[in-house]
């Protein structure tokens, strides 16, 4: 973190509570069950009731928390619409159930929206085969593959049901709540078209997971596009936050509100940068090349297992994916049908 960034001195709210940080703008927080532990969501003054931005897990425990959050925190008005600033668990598990409860209607974007429902649909042979294959090409292993030949959709575990229509959010183009006109700006990398809500009158952005304060969004290379290149994407699109002031107050998915969006970007950058040039010298030290498993070791301090090594995976091709992008670092199969990667 450097200097210029500075957490808002705000203590989080309890579960069912809600705590005003701005006009017309209040914090909820949901508890999560795995790192890290918890997911932010907003309410936004919305004429006569209140707009909820991102949802929790389709769990029983947020499920309790929302009616608390319902019974003595809306000043008695009702919920006028749910925003999600993308399609994964935490952020959308709940959309359904949250539109059902009050009939409302769910505002996404187009990308987030049909990836919910691709993804919700998955569990096919076909796409069992294709995890099972991509993983295998990327090194992973007999202990580690047993997870990816299921026809279990994990997704669905979080995100049970989906609603069957939404209202479109597009980048740049002003979604009016209440009084306030929000713009979203989209990131990409994290998921293909995050909504990042901008009040610049207010002098307030809903961040999501794209500029989180002190760690950064998983970037990750899945089994639907095996060649994608989303760690560029993601470095590409925090060029759209260019034109937002420090002093503008940065509400986050995980962590503390904060301020100095500018220098934040900054450590991101460089964070991912570094990171490269880590994966880039192992390369030039690795005659017979680099596989993604190869770069557990040195962009995690975690162990990696069963339970993680899907994320490790993808967010390894992530960063190989974009050195080669780069004419860095060039891929071909070895004898056992695995990439690698060597220097150019």
């Amino acid at each position: 973190m450097t200097a210029s960034m500075t957490y808002e001195d705000v203590e989080a709210p309890a579960t069912g509570e809600a705590r005003a940080l701005a006009p017309g703008v209040k914090w909820v927080r949901l508890a999560l069950p795995f790192p890290p532990d918890h997911i932010n969501v907003w309410l936004l003054a919305d004429g006569d009731g209140w707009a909820i931005v991102d949802t929790g897990l389709a769990r029983e425990d947020a499920k309790l928390a929302w009616e608390a959050v319902f019974a003595t925190q809306l000043d008695a008005k009702p919920v006028t619409r749910v925003i999600c600033t993308h399609f994964h668990p935490d952020h959308m598990g709940l959309a359904a159930w949250l539109c059902r409860r009050w009939n409302v209607e769910l505002w996404t974007t187009l990308g987030e929206y049909y990836t919910a429902r691709a993804i919700h649909a998955q569990g096919s042979p076909e796409d069992v085969a294709n995890k099972v294959a991509f993983y295998r090409a990327n090194g992973v292993g007999a202990d580690g593959i047993g997870q990816f030949a299921t026809p279990d959709n994990l997704y669905r575990r979080g995100v049970p049901d989906l609603p069957a229509h939404y209202r479109r959010i597009a980048g740049g183009v002003p979604v009016r709540v209440g009084s306030v006109e929000w713009l979203p700006i989209i990131g990409r990398g994290h998921c293909p078209e995050h909504a990042c809500l901008w009040a610049r009158a207010s002098g307030v952005l809903i961040g999501g997971d794209i500029v989180l304060p002190r760690i950064t969004p998983n970037i990750g290379v899945w089994p639907a596009e095996p060649f994608a290149d989303p760690l560029r994407d993601y470095l590409d699109s925090l060029d759209g936050f260019a034109a937002i002031p420090a002093d503008t107050l940065v509400l986050p998915a995980h962590g503390q509100p904060y301020r100095g969006l500018p220098a934040r970007i900054a450590d991101i950058r460089a964070h991912h940068e570094q990171r490269l040039e880590v994966l880039i010298d192992a390369a030039r030290a690795a005659p017979e090349g680099l596989r993604a498993i190869d770069c557990f070791k040195l962009l995690f301090r975690r162990e990696i297992g069963p339970s993680n090594i899907g994320l490790a995976t993808g967010e390894a091709l992530a960063h190989l994916h974009l050195l080669e992008s780069r004419g860095k670092l060039a891929r071909a199969r070895d004898a056992e049908g695995v990439w690698r990667f060597r220097p150019r």
